[in-house]
């Protein structure tokens, strides 16, 4: 009891009060500090939008890049004062940081050499991020796997596909990368029809099909412009190739392309234009006619005997 009370007595209250102050004091400047964050990259985020909008980007293009900086950006900026706040608290409770520093600093170079695929991930993400090159919503095509964009970060690329799967790409490991949705989406189409059709004829029932779904309540807002016919693009094995596209708003190429395609048959079918199915003739050289005659003979000699 009396080494407590010594150990008590000869402690500095003083000194305490003015720690335990400057500590609090390093807190509130923390909280001010992250305030201030907050409130300026609101005004960043939309000057940013401000500048998209004024560049002709879309609303929806704009706040999903801007928000995809403003976050990263504040994550970097709060790791940063936290950690600035953490030694300055340590130096208050009477730990020497410099050891801690040039400690920090000889592990942040071995873990440099052993972490370099990672620096790799974080400098290319940046580049990444910064370049606009896909946003969290963008539908993507990295490294030849497709899916929708579900998280951008310094380091990783999420992609979710079709089926559901989660595919998670580090940033430095892209070597290629497709963005089908920038500004923009469009849904590139083949039409083949029979040799025997009269393609102009063809082409006008398309652009007839193509308007009536531009002018439709629930596809038409979809679309950016009228159905593009580019023209015979192919002759094929068993039919004439007619090549077009659909320009709509981003993600909606798909939607739109199928029921394109859908009232297209019906239109075909309903104006006689074959839709051809493979299939081929077989030639016997010189003895082709003879065959063919033979066999029409013996067609004719079946039903005579009929």
């Amino acid at each position: 009891m009396d080494v407590i009370t010594r150990f008590i007595e000869q402690i500095s209250w003083e000194d305490v009060l003015l720690t335990l102050l400057r500590i609090l004091l390093t807190l509130v400047v923390l909280w001010v500090a992250m305030i201030g964050v907050r409130i300026a990259l609101r005004r960043l985020e939309k000057t940013l939008l401000r500048r998209s909008t004024a560049e002709g980007e879309a609303p929806s293009e704009s706040e999903k890049r801007v928000e995809t900086l403003v976050r990263l950006l504040r994550q970097a900026v709060m790791i940063l004062f936290w950690l600035v706040a953490g030694l300055v608290i340590l130096r208050e409770l009477g730990v020497e940081i410099g050891p801690i520093l040039a400690s920090a600093g000889v592990a942040g170079l071995a873990v440099g050499f052993g972490a370099q695929n990672l620096v790799r991930d974080v400098i290319a993400g940046f580049f990444l991020i910064l370049e606009n090159q896909v946003r969290v919503g963008d539908v993507a095509i990295v490294n030849g796997t497709g899916g929708l964009v579900e998280t951008v970060n310094f380091r990783t690329i999420v992609l979710r596909d079709l089926s559901g799967t989660v595919h998670v790409f580090p940033n430095g490991s892209v070597t290629t990368l497709a963005n089908l949705t920038r500004e923009w989406s469009a849904y590139v189409f083949d039409i083949g029809v029979g040799y025997g059709e009269d393609m102009d004829r063809v082409m006008e029932v398309m652009r007839e099909v193509g308007k009536e779904l531009r002018e439709d309540p629930v596809f038409g807002h979809m679309m950016i412009e009228d159905v593009e016919i580019f023209g015979v693009d192919n002759f094929a094995d068993s039919a004439v190739v007619i090549k077009g596209r659909l320009r709509t708003k981003p993600i909606k190429q798909w939607e739109v392309g199928r029921e394109y395609r859908r009232r297209l048959k019906y239109a075909f079918d309903r104006e006689g234009i074959e839709i051809p199915f493979p299939h081929r003739s077989i030639y016997f050289g010189e003895h082709s006619k003879p065959i063919v005659a033979q066999l029409l003979n013996e067609e004719a000699g079946g039903k005579g005997q009929g």
